[in-house]
């Protein structure tokens, strides 16, 4: 038995969810629960909604930010993160330890510092995307605020991990990461839920190339409406399906009626799992064309059920298809490869089965939940274990299951020995030049 109990921060968990990171928490915290971990997830929540369930054996906490109407978005991450400190206090009171926080993302950045340093406790993150790689560059101020954040949170955690060698290689660049504190681990897809036969919803006749994710510019949607006249133009009878919702929605639609596509592409907004799976059964090929895409779980479930998948060859997505061998790559932007490549899975019956079994292989090797949670746990064991014979925890006399309260054995350092003990709490320090102590 593995006797680890960790405390995760994520500002969306499922039913509340924006993106894939409400799924990649939920599924690996079922994932760590399965190898006896005990896992409590602090997020997001709606007034109607329960405070706090047991879900799979996951302890959930659902919290709303306070009811002030916040100017911007960043007025309301700052409202919701104290929140979850109101909460966490009570989580520590009431269970006197955590051996471990988990952060997923900037947007709980500030609650994750505040917790490590109160309850002395060791911080892993766990950065998803990044600002600067989202906008292809930084180019306001709400952006390098984010940026700093995504960087403080990246400095005040023991380890960090990221979702593909893409991402390594570009938290690295973007904070002065040393390599010995990032870690690699993939996010997985669970097959049991996309196997055949196991949604019986019906989406006409057709062939079906169908999207699904968050409609915002960096998922490529444009660039998939721009190849639909050179596909339609060969396959006549095929329809596009895109599922999400974004803030490109309505730019989008007006891009299809502008193009004659109305008839041809059809909007489903919204989508529960249900839809989801049936539409990947459905599909005749999955096409995600991002211009930007840290991981690209969507590439994993789609695989999973069975469905041929034409991916832009981009950050973490051209890291798990290999071409021509259980999927398909385009040129990141452009429509005239990524209308070739659909074109070639659509109408090559072999490739097609070639794509299949060799898509489902690859899930049940390497990105089963069952391998990450793993691969998870041992960062975990490796971080529990340095900071047992770190001195930050020496200094500050923790005994094992007796944690402080915030506030207790505080101590006066002056400027360079305060320097000293936080640079032994971040682990190891990310760009010299920020150690402007007063």
């Amino acid at each position: 038995m593995v006797n680890i109990r960790v405390l995760m921060l994520s500002w969306e968990y499922p039913p509340h969810s924006v993106g894939g990171l409400a799924k990649h928490v939920e599924e690996l915290s079922e994932a760590l629960v399965a190898k006896e971990l005990e896992i409590h997830v602090l997020s997001v929540g709606s007034p109607d909604g329960s405070r706090m369930e047991k879900r799979n054996g996951v302890f959930v906490y659902r919290i709303e930010p306070y009811n002030i109407s916040a100017p911007n978005f960043l007025s309301w991450v700052h409202q919701l993160n104290f929140r979850m400190v109101e909460e966490a206090i009570k989580l520590f009171k009431q269970y006197k330890t955590y051996d471990l926080l988990h952060a997923h993302d900037w947007l709980v950045g500030y609650a994750g510092r505040v917790l490590k340093h109160a309850y002395v406790t060791p911080l892993v993150a766990t950065i998803h995307a990044t600002e600067a790689g989202r906008n292809q560059g930084l180019h306001n101020d709400d952006q390098r605020y984010i940026n700093s954040i995504e960087w403080w949170l990246t400095y005040e955690s023991w380890k960090v991990i990221a979702c593909s060698e893409h991402m390594r290689r570009e938290v690295k660049g973007l904070f002065g990461l040393p390599d010995d504190k990032i870690q690699v681990i993939p996010n997985g897809v669970d097959w049991k839920k996309f196997k055949a036969g196991l949604y019986n919803i019906s989406f006409g006749d057709g062939k079906i190339i169908f999207f699904v994710g968050r409609l915002v510019r960096e998922k490529g949607v444009q660039v998939l409406l721009d190849a639909a006249p050179a596909i339609l133009a060969r396959e006549p009878a095929a329809r596009f399906v895109i599922a999400g919702t974004g803030p490109m929605e309505d730019q989008l639609k007006y891009q299809a009626r502008l193009m004659g596509l109305e008839h041809k592409v059809e909007f489903l907004g919204y989508i529960d799992d249900a839809t989801k799976g049936a539409l990947y059964q459905q599909a005749s090929v999955a096409v995600f064309p991002s211009l930007y895409e840290p991981f690209g779980i969507v590439a994993l479930e789609a695989m999973a059920a069975g469905v041929p998948v034409v991916v832009s060859d981009t950050g973490g997505m051209g890291e798990i298809v290999t071409h021509g061998v259980n999927g398909l790559k385009a040129y990141p932007g452009n429509a005239e490869s990524l209308a070739y490549n659909i074109l070639h899975a659509l109408q090559n019956e072999v490739l097609r089965q070639e794509l299949k079994k060799n898509g489902k292989r690859l899930i049940e090797e390497v990105y089963s939940w069952d391998k990450i949670a793993e691969r998870t746990i041992q960062v975990y064991r490796q971080v529990r274990d340095e900071y047992l014979q770190s001195p930050w925890y020496k200094e500050n006399n923790v005994a094992p299951g007796d944690r402080p309260e915030p506030g207790e054995q505080e101590q006066n350092y002056t400027a360079p020995e305060r320097y000293s003990l936080v640079e032994r709490r971040a682990g190891s320090f990310s760009r010299p030049e920020r150690r402007n102590w007063q």
